[in-house]
């Protein structure tokens, strides 16, 4: 009987209800799952990967190759598939990119380690030799980063077609490559970080995607609240402010009392009176300004009421109330100016400009648009398709894209791309391994096979031979070359002269937690299901249980 219980699993004296997977079995199931997920992103992969067509349960469809909305739209249940995947998405949020690449590392890497762990192999051992190929490829990433010309538009916009052009078909990253560009550039601040909420990403469905464009001001989803005012100005200022043109009720319950209907005359005449005066203090300034001939525009994000509206519609002024917060400060990147709490003792130099503002109507929506500032540091990116699934899949490669210029602004530093820096990668760690002793080697030999996997998908997505291709640039490389694959020709080439480059942020990342994740997957030995429920620790706590 003593022997008996020794062989049950001591979680199940414990709990005899425990769902229990264990030593080999658990291993294969992580394998596995990593495996399925390798296989259901490979096909994304680069600028010649195909598209999935995700359908929801309402029978909502969307079309992306984009691996991080992948990850988050589809419903994966298998618990190991479920950690990768959230692993891999935290590569989006950190980096900005990267997302299919790591799914596929980790993939190759847990079944180049199946192999050896077939032979009897223990876990421990090849993650000791994971461990110090990973240390060894961050230090030889480091030797490989060249530095780059983050003034240089030219370069930028090659940044950037690498980025889109794994994202949407050529033609249409082609078109987005420079939009994206100069948005970055129109809001980089010198010392400062950039800041790419300061784009605004705003969606026309209308007419065709080639009629994207950048517009350096803002575009504002819904236009001026009274029928007769302007619906085009001129060299316009512009008044910013979070300040009520309308009378409000009280914070605290309060009531007036009167006793006859003068009373209630005077008390009305008091309400009006306190929005006329603010109102008068807006037609002052504008008179003060508009000396020659200029327009006048009041942004507001509170409300205006109907009188207020009527009295600055006839003195010519556009006036747009209960404008979103995330566009205020916006505004006042884009025009200039101060955006005012208050209408007393305004001045000049609170009001912001613009050559042109404008209104335009589709369908029911009104679009306001403001172009033409002195100094934008603020912009917005126009996208404009004939349906939703197109538009939808610009603005997540744009997000990319956007991701993918800010990050060689902010490091001054990138890495070849092409598969190009996997392939010297791969010849490093084999002359690393000759130093490593004892069978921790192994583990050293497949992390280095697994970085592979992202030139040899690349060249299977383009159609040619994945192994024809492998060989060819490892003979290249090895003649000390810096090739990566030309999807065009499946042939060896320099991703200099391509044109394609790899940001070293999410390269590094990418490298960093795929590793770790197959460490930690390597060592599970038992899966339990009998745990209690997982509560969400506060930020920064330790992680609780709760029975």
């Amino acid at each position: 009987r003593a022997k008996r219980v020794g062989a049950m699993s001591a979680v199940q004296v414990v709990n005899p209800n425990a769902d229990l997977v264990r030593h080999a079995d658990a291993t294969m199931m992580n394998i596995n799952a990593a495996r399925g997920l390798y296989d259901v992103l490979k096909s994304n992969l680069g600028p010649k990967g195909t598209l999935k067509m995700l359908v929801g349960g309402a029978g909502d469809l969307k079309l992306t190759k984009d691996g991080n909305t992948l990850l988050h739209e589809m419903m994966i249940q298998h618990p190991t598939a479920a950690l990768i995947a959230r692993i891999a998405t935290a590569q989006d949020d950190v980096a900005g990119d990267g997302t299919t690449s790591n799914v596929l590392i980790i993939g190759d890497l847990m079944k180049q380690c199946e192999r050896y762990l077939a032979d009897g192999l223990h876990p421990r051992l090849l993650c000791e030799g994971i461990q110090a190929a990973k240390a060894r490829v961050l230090e030889f990433l480091e030797k490989c980063k060249v530095d780059v010309p983050v003034t240089d538009r030219d370069f930028l916009i090659k940044v950037a077609r690498s980025s889109l052009r794994t994202k949407l078909h050529e033609q249409l990253a082609d078109l987005v490559t420079e939009i994206v560009v100069d948005a970055v550039l129109c809001i980089k601040k010198e010392g400062q970080e950039l800041d790419l909420h300061m784009v605004e990403i705003m969606a026309m469905q209308h007419r065709h995607a080639a009629e994207t464009r950048l517009v350096k001001g803002m575009v504002l989803d819904h236009g001026g609240r009274h029928p007769d005012m302007k619906k085009e100005l001129r060299q316009c200022y512009i008044l910013t402010c979070n300040a009520t043109l309308e009378y409000e009720k009280s914070e605290v319950n309060s009531s007036f009392m009167y006793s006859n209907a003068e009373q209630r005359e005077k008390m009305l005449a008091a309400e009006r009176k306190w929005v006329d005066d603010r109102v008068k203090l807006i037609l002052d300034l504008k008179a003060k300004v508009c000396a020659n001939g200029e327009d006048f525009v009041v942004i507001n994000q509170k409300g205006i009421d109907p009188l207020a509206l009527d009295a600055l519609q006839k003195a010519g002024v556009l006036a747009l109330r209960r404008a979103k917060r995330r566009n205020m400060e916006r505004l006042t990147l884009a025009c200039g100016g101060t955006a005012v709490n208050s209408f007393d003792d305004m001045t000049p130099d609170v009001l912001g400009y613009a050559e042109l503002v404008y209104e335009q109507q589709l369908g029911d929506d009104a679009f306001t648009f403001i172009e033409g500032p002195r100094h934008p540091q603020s912009c917005t990116i126009l996208l404009k398709g004939p349906h939703k699934h197109i538009i939808d899949q610009m603005k997540d490669a744009i997000r990319d894209g956007l991701r993918a210029v800010r990050n060689a602004v902010e490091d001054a530093k990138m890495v070849h791309g092409a598969g190009a820096f996997e392939v010297q990668a791969h010849m490093d760690l084999v002359e690393f391994k000759k130093t490593i002793t004892g069978r921790a080697k192994l583990g050293v030999q497949a992390y280095a096979d697994a970085l592979l996997v992202i030139p040899r998908t690349l060249a299977e997505n383009a159609g040619y031979d994945a192994n024809d291709t492998i060989i060819k640039i490892q003979e290249a490389a090895a003649a000390g070359k810096t090739v990566g694959v030309d999807l065009s020709t499946g042939e060896p080439a320099n991703p200099e002269d391509l044109g394609v480059w790899d940001n070293w942020r999410v390269k590094r990342q990418m490298l960093d937690s795929s590793a770790v994740i197959c460490e930690q997957l390597l060592l599970v030995d038992e899966i339990i299901r009998a745990g209690k429920q997982i509560k969400k620790a506060a930020p920064g706590a330790d992680t609780a249980y709760a029975g």
